[in-house]
């Protein structure tokens, strides 16, 4: 959806949407109650540290990209991991760094774009991005990057937004209908920062091309159960009505297969093949 001279202004956009409201900022009690925004965090979606295998990073090269305010990446300082990260959001970055000073740990936080990471080629053992990729223009060059940072024999452990999804429809229903939008469509106007994206299998498949010993996962997000906290434009009383009487237990019986996160794993082979170049949007399929 986007093209080649829009790419730019979209990525200040998202920058800038971040900048303005650092991801889980609703889930601090106070300026620096980073515990609270842990708490919710990891009670809300407790496969992350399962996901993301915290306490067997002793010893290991991480890169995490995207950190946010900082909470996983923390995790990865705690368990003893040579820990680096990046992000896009000078505030979220700031906000991390002054997490993990008040915890006791020197940092190494850099602001870059995961498109063009400021690493050298085979450095770590594991790159970790939860829920980021799909914020950028160009999310297979975000793919094709966290391969390339790698160590031959490392792994990749991203999460990105799955279609179809609850969440999707739900916005859809409240966006696209009237307006005749698809439903990804409705995604990427309307959910989070502009220009958020929606991938399905088989598009996850291709962008995965590079890796072997691929594992996909697909778990509801709190959105599609309405577990959050309403953001600031769901704050009606119509909106707070939709949360107090959503069904659902029902929608987790019979969502199956509607779930918005898609954990993704996958190693860079030990003597790895060049990386196939994918192209991909939003709205078709990828191609290599």
């Amino acid at each position: 959806m986007a093209n080649a001279h829009s790419i730019p202004d979209l990525k200040n956009q998202v920058r800038d949407f971040w900048d303005a409201d650092p991801c889980g900022t609703r889930y601090l009690e106070g300026p620096e109650d980073f515990q609270a925004h842990a708490r919710a965090r990891y009670a809300l979606e407790p496969h992350i540290p399962e996901f993301a295998r915290f306490s067997s990073a002793r010893g290991l090269r991480v890169l995490e990209v995207g950190v946010g305010m900082g909470a996983d990446y923390l995790e990865w300082l705690k368990a003893g991991a040579l820990a680096s990260g990046v992000d896009l959001s000078a505030a979220s970055l700031e906000r991390a760094r002054r997490r993990c000073e008040l915890a006791g740990f020197r940092p190494d936080l850099r602001l870059a774009d995961a498109e063009r990471l400021p690493f050298g080629n085979n450095t770590f053992d594991v790159v970790y991005s939860y829920g980021v990729m799909h914020h950028s223009p160009d999310t297979p060059q975000c793919f094709r990057e966290a391969w390339r940072v790698l160590k031959p024999g490392g792994e990749a452990r991203i999460m990105v937004y799955h279609h179809p999804s609850l969440t999707g429809a739900m916005l859809w229903l409240r966006y696209g209908l009237s307006q005749g939008k698809s439903l990804r469509r409705a995604v990427y106007d309307h959910l989070e920062s502009p220009g958020t994206k929606t991938y399905t299998l088989a598009e996850v498949r291709s962008m995965m091309a590079g890796f072997e010993n691929i594992a996909l996962r697909q778990v509801f997000s709190p959105g599609d159960l309405l577990l959050n906290r309403p953001s600031a434009r769901f704050q009606s009383p119509a909106y707070r009505l939709v949360w107090r009487l959503y069904p659902r237990r029902l929608a987790g019986m019979l969502g199956g297969g509607w779930g918005l996160f898609l954990l993704i794993s996958g190693r860079k082979p030990a003597v790895p093949a060049p990386y196939a170049l994918t192209e991909c949007s939003s709205h078709q399929r990828c191609k290599t």
